[in-house]
């Protein structure tokens, strides 16, 4: 089984420091839903696996994060994409939860989930603590350029071995193209 696991905001669709709260704050990355696409068509199940600490810090609820991800499995699916799993961590920051990343909990239920090693599985984030998660699971950490993704790429200290890429259409590719 190929599989490929994805941070949502700033890879797949644009970031906000106040947070994406409703469908309407949600737009995708240009090109990002067809590199989704063409991982799917490549034979990839592309999993997301989302910090959302907007639900534990009351910006949203639940009802509008499944609206946000309704519109993105309909934009998705115009497409001819689509997501295997979705795994988020609702939680604050203050909370130390073991699934939010940079802790390693939410790869590790999603190595559960589908009975499968992580070792080498590409984890595409815009932040540090994607790759931290990715690193501690075992996992090859991808950054891309997008969202948080210049600003962490010159703070520097990036996991040893962290691919980076433009955006998600170029890293696609490059799965793709070594899968």
């Amino acid at each position: 089984m190929k599989l490929i696991i994805l941070d949502r905001d700033g890879v797949i669709n644009f970031d906000s420091d106040r947070f994406i709260k409703n469908p309407d704050e949600w737009k995708p990355i240009p090109g990002s839903l067809e590199a989704i696409a063409s991982l799917n068509q490549a034979g990839h199940r592309v999993v997301i696996a989302t910090n959302q600490s907007g639900i534990g810090r009351g910006l949203f609820d639940m009802a509008a994060l499944n609206a946000i991800h309704d519109k993105l499995y309909r934009a998705l699916a115009q497409v001819g994409g689509r997501i295997d799993a979705l795994f988020y961590c609702p939680h604050a920051a203050d909370l130390n939860c073991p699934c939010r990343k940079p802790r390693p909990g939410m790869l590790e239920e999603i190595a559960r989930r589908f009975n499968t090693d992580l070792t080498g599985v590409p984890a595409i984030g815009d932040a540090l603590r994607d790759l931290e998660a990715a690193v501690a699971v075992g996992a090859q950490p991808v950054l891309v350029l997008t969202g948080k993704g210049r600003r962490t790429q010159e703070t520097g200290g990036l996991p040893e071995g962290t691919l980076i890429f433009k955006d998600l259409a170029e890293a696609a590719k490059q799965v793709i193209q070594t899968s």
